[in-house]
């Protein structure tokens, strides 16, 4: 078993008490006062996240477009420059290798961002596909990345770029000076659903950035947020996980994903995808809302009224905004309609709950 690998402001994360975790590979910090605090923090204000585990691959030259249209499910030919997507890789067996964010630099130049867990599996698989001559540079180990979220992360990252940050669209990016650093990538893009900005910074910079984040929202009453926060805000917002919700084993179109799957082109399981979104899918990935008090967790069974078992939960919570317990997981397509009753397993309890329209919020 390999020792975790420590991000860059490891220490930094320590001497502010964060509780450190082993997470995909990285010790991290999964909280520094206490989750409900920085979930709240977020949503109502200002948080920053250090998310520097995650992995970033440039995607350069001829036939750069030509290989992200064959490994990813979404359409690359539709990014125009300084826009960003959100896709899939799928495995070749009608899995997902990884959900990533592909973000179109200039023409012939891309860089992706993978989830942490999977930065090696990911370049390997990316390499092995790449019979298109483009030129791969992992640059997951060169920098660092800090998720600025909530209502007033605008104001607080205005202070800092001569950037209009208004007029960033979502899924969109630009390039320049922030906090005293020139070439600073900046997207409208983040995994809380609470608005804001994350932002790419080498190495050597980002402990000073990381300072001049913190004192430019401090009149917002900026948090450092952990991970455990993270999840309860993504979780809110229905956003897939890597490991929990999607894995090797899901399709896009098991998982809802159809919509970054598309057809108007030939990709790495394109054919079986097809095929599924036209005959249909056995078991499908839904949300819902505990009806009776209880905490659903992930790997919790998801049952019928009879107690038999037709499903798994895959991510679950008690809802810091909703103050009910929520969760989604994959069940039998017949149970899967927004309405349907269904029982979660806890401690061999059966909670009744409900398949709801997803966000929650």
């Amino acid at each position: 078993m390999l020792e975790p690998k420590n991000i860059p402001l490891a220490q930094l994360h320590i001497n502010l008490g964060a509780k450190i975790v082993p997470f995909a590979g990285y010790n991290m910090p999964v909280r520094y006062s206490s989750d409900l605090d920085e979930h709240h923090a977020v949503r109502n204000s200002v948080g920053i996240f250090d998310v520097s585990h995650m992995g970033e691959f440039s995607v350069k030259g001829k036939g750069s477009l030509e290989l992200l249209q064959f490994v990813t499910t979404n359409d690359v030919s539709k990014l125009t420059n300084g826009k960003v997507q959100y896709s899939c890789l799928p495995n070749g067996k009608g899995g997902i290798v990884d959900d990533l964010l592909v973000y179109k630099i200039a023409d012939e130049e891309y860089f992706l961002v993978v989830n942490a867990s999977n930065i090696e599996k990911d370049w390997n698989w990316i390499n092995s596909q790449n019979t298109f001559g483009a030129e791969l540079k992992n640059l997951s180990d060169e920098l660092c990345l800090f998720a600025v979220q909530g209502p007033k992360a605008i104001l607080a990252m205005q202070k800092l770029t001569s950037l209009n940050l208004s007029s960033i669209p979502y899924y969109a990016f630009e390039i320049g000076d922030f906090a005293g650093n020139k070439n600073i990538l900046i997207s409208n893009t983040g995994y809380t659903g609470a608005g804001g900005f994350e932002v790419y910074i080498p190495n050597h910079l980002a402990e000073n950035v990381w300072h001049k984040i913190m004192e430019a929202g401090a009149e917002f009453g900026i948090k450092p947020i952990g991970l455990g926060a993270r999840d309860t805000l993504r979780l809110e917002k229905a956003y897939c996980l890597y490991g929990n919700d999607i894995d090797d084993t899901t399709s896009p179109i098991e998982a809802g994903l159809s919509w970054i799957t598309k057809f108007s082109k030939k990709f790495v399981d394109s054919d079986k995808f097809e095929k599924q979104k036209k005959e249909g899918v056995q078991k499908k990935l839904v949300g819902f809302k505990m009806i009776e008090r209880g905490i659903p967790r992930s790997h919790y069974a998801i049952c019928d009224a009879t107690g038999n078992k037709i499903g798994d939960v895959t991510s679950g919570t008690q809802s810091p905004t909703l103050g009910i317990g929520i969760g989604m997981g994959y069940v039998a397509i017949n149970q899967s309609v927004i309405g349907s009753k269904i029982y979660i397993s806890v401690r061999e309890k059966l909670i009744e709950a409900e398949v709801v329209k997803t966000p929650f919020l």
